[in-house]
C-alpha cells in the first residue's frame, strides 16, 4: 500500500486551472499526511496523545482561549514531526551513508521535535493538572 501512495504523486503542477493545481496541491498533502500516519511510529503517537488531551480539554469543558492554546501546542508537535519526517527522507535519499553532517542534520531536526513535545508536556500539565487534582484529590 505504501508503494502505491508513492506512486500518486504523478500530476505536474503546471498543468490545468487554478483550482485544479490547487486540488493537485491538497491531493499530495493528503498523501504526505497519510505517509506520516502510515510510516510513522512516533507521529501516531503524538496523534493519540493530541486525542487524548482534546478529549480532556473536551471533558473539562475549556475556555475558547484554552482551546487556542492547546490547539497551536497539538500543531507544533505534530508539524516538527512532519519537518523531523522529511528532512530525514531527503538526507537518506541524498546522503544514504554513515555521513557525519547528515547525522547531525538528523539529530537536530529530532531535537526540535523532543523541544515541542517538552514544551507541549510543560502546557498540558499547566492546563490539565490542577483541573485532574482538583477531581481526583480526596475530599473534592
Amino acid at each position: 500500500m505504501l508503494k502505491r501512495l508513492m506512486a500518486l504523486s504523478s500530476v505536474s503542477p503546471k498543468k490545468g486551472s487554478w483550482i485544479s493545481r490547487r486540488l493537485v496541491s491538497f491531493r499530495h498533502a493528503g498523501r504526505g499526511l497519510w505517509l506520516l500516519v502510515a510510516s510513522q511510529w512516533n507521529f501516531r503517537i503524538h496523534l493519540f496523545a493530541a486525542a487524548v488531551a482534546i478529549g480532556l480539554a473536551a471533558f473539562f469543558r475549556f475556555a475558547l482561549f484554552e482551546w487556542l492554546i492547546l490547539v497551536v501546542t497539538i500543531a507544533i508537535v505534530l508539524v516538527a514531526e512532519a519537518i523531523n519526517t522529511a528532512l530525514e527522507r531527503t538526507n537518506d535519499l541524498h546522503q544514504p551513508g554513515l555521513d557525519p553532517i547528515a547525522r547531525d542534520a538528523k539529530d537536530l531536526a529530532a531535537a526540535a521535535v523532543l523541544l515541542s513535545a517538552i514544551a507541549a508536556l510543560v502546557t498540558g500539565t499547566i492546563l490539565f493538572v490542577p483541573r485532574l487534582w482538583h477531581l481526583l484529590a480526596p475530599g473534592s
